[in-house]
């Protein structure tokens, strides 16, 4: 790699705000917070959103969403279409 062209990486923790989950990874996210962590040191930390610990595709408790009440509120309004 050339010298001076990359960004520094280094030791991150990312903290989920949804489920208070945080984990300590490496990257080149830059960040003012600093945490300090399990094994005494202080990193970045770089807060989310959501991660593997609270998305519903990962937890299961993915939404089914209602598309025959969806499909019905389509043909009352502009109606059905003939032939069917």
């Amino acid at each position: 790699m050339r010298e001076g062209i990359h960004p520094a990486y280094r030791p991150v923790v990312f903290r989920d705000r949804a489920a208070g989950h945080a984990f300590l990874t490496r990257s080149t996210m830059t960040s003012g917070k600093a945490i300090e962590w399990e094994d005494g040191h202080t990193y970045p930390v770089v807060d989310v959103e959501i991660s593997d610990v609270s998305h519903p595709f990962y937890t299961g408790n993915a939404r089914v969403l209602d598309t025959a009440g969806r499909v019905e509120r389509f043909e009352r309004r502009y109606g059905k279409r003939e032939g069917r």
